[in-house]
């Protein structure tokens, strides 16, 4: 997860609280300068983490909790309400054709965070058209058409023209005006006026809904003072921060762009296209304390290519007709949402679950060959898997390059699966719930 060191100190906080006989000037102490120590190691503002420590003892102290909420949870809320107030506020993004010019600084991420956002409105149903405005730099403009490709969206370009804002008039008048269209502009090693002068001929023949700068995470405290001149010079509507992922510790970045007056939009988790989020703080502080974001979960799952497919599998489970392929089917959507450590750490509790990375890994490894096997049976070992015996598993073994010994154990696991979903609906009031929820799928007979 992104700041997952601060994560585990924050929650290492938590638990304090919770493990604590009294909520008193000592554990107070304690929790105050535990709370320094993570934000400061994080790489947020000294100054910043002062003044929010401070805030914490003074509301710990002064404010009366609300009615039946005891000392420890008001406490809890406190801590919550404070980080998430250090991250800005959060601001609506509207999902619909819009215009979007993208400005920053050389090597921020920026060309490939324009595939991104591409992408992240496909998933919404909006088509995109990404143009290349970059005139100074030719493997930006060749980089972004592969992206392009890869994304399956419109692009347009003109490596003949040397002014970006001539560019960007052609590529109004040639895509549809139904599209969402995203500029990629150049960069420079630093804020120049040159700079600043062609990103505002640019922007006066887009005219933007939005203008967003780029920012790399890595930047720490600086990225506030790139947030807050580029702010000055042609009113960014918001920000995005990329490689989250990356060594860079975060938390300087996050909290130095909140107060720049710009806002932080989306948030860049990783190298592939879809390793890109909105970031709204109270979401994030959730996920961060380790108290889930079932929302974004759901998000997800929303976003799948064959929803229908995994509720029908969900319904089937649970209604004691669960096949293998539709274990198939969950296996695909689980992969499609994203890997199972980004997935943890979206159920509460589970985020501050203490699994390494290896039994991470070896999970995601196994996954795969299970999807590997599966996608060598026949329909009717799918439908069916009573029907597989020892020649069938040889056969699907050695067209799914796995060992026979991974085959059987993943006709184990799947009916170890069957038969947990079968137990948890053989009570006579869980039946009734699930027949009401599913409507025609049938429980089955006890």
């Amino acid at each position: 997860m992104v700041l997952d060191s601060l994560g585990k100190s924050l929650r290492g906080v938590l638990q304090k609280i919770a493990r604590g006989s009294v909520v008193d000037e000592a554990l107070l102490g304690e929790v105050v300068r535990d709370i320094q120590r993570a934000l400061l190691q994080a790489d947020v503002n000294v100054q910043l983490s002062l003044d929010l420590t401070k805030r914490v003892r003074q509301r710990a102290t002064q404010e009366k909790p609300p009615d039946g909420a005891s000392l420890r949870d008001f406490l809890i809320r406190i801590i919550y309400e404070e980080i998430r107030g250090i991250l800005g506020k959060d601001r609506p993004f509207e999902l619909k054709p819009k215009r979007v010019l993208l400005a920053g600084l050389f090597g921020q991420g920026k060309t490939t965070t324009a595939a991104k956002l591409a992408r992240f409105f496909q998933k919404k149903g909006v088509r995109v058209g990404l143009v290349a405005a970059d005139v100074h730099r030719p493997a930006a403009i060749d980089q972004l058409e592969q992206l392009a490709a890869k994304v399956g969206c419109e692009f347009y370009a003109n490596r003949a023209e040397k002014r970006a804002e001539v560019i960007v008039g052609e590529a109004l008048a040639r895509f549809p005006p139904h599209l969402a269209v995203i500029v990629d502009t150049a960069g420079r090693s630093g804020i120049d006026p040159d700079l600043i002068e062609e990103l505002k001929r640019v922007r006066a023949a887009l005219h933007p809904d939005e203008t967003l700068l780029v920012l790399d995470a890595a930047m720490g405290q600086s990225a506030g003072r790139s947030a807050q001149a580029f702010h000055e010079a042609v009113g960014l509507t918001g920000v995005i921060l990329t490689k989250l992922d990356g060594s860079a510790k975060g938390g300087g970045a996050l909290s130095a762009v909140a107060t720049s007056g710009a806002p932080i939009l989306f948030i860049g988790t990783g190298e592939h296209l879809d390793d890109f989020e909105r970031f709204e703080p109270t979401r994030f502080v959730s996920r961060l304390l380790g108290m889930g974001d079932i929302q974004t979960l759901l998000e997800r799952f929303e976003e799948l290519s064959d929803k229908e497919a995994a509720e029908k599998a969900a319904q089937n489970l649970m209604s004691g007709r669960f096949t293998l392929r539709d274990m198939r089917t969950q296996l695909a959507s689980l992969g499609e949402m994203g890997p199972v450590s980004k997935l943890m750490s979206m159920f509460p509790g589970f985020s501050g679950a203490k699994i390494d990375e290896k039994t991470l890994d070896q999970t995601q490894a196994r996954l795969r060959r299970f999807r590997a096997i599966m996608d060598s049976m026949t329909s009717e070992e799918l439908d069916n898997a009573h029907v597989i015996k020892a020649d069938r598993i040889h056969r699907i073994a050695r067209g799914s390059g796995q060992r026979p010994q991974e085959v059987r154990g993943l006709l184990k696991h799947y009916e170890s699966t069957r038969k947990a979903a079968h137990g948890l609906v053989s009570n006579r009031r869980l039946r009734r719930q699930l027949e009401k929820q599913f409507g025609n799928a049938e429980a089955p007979a006890e």
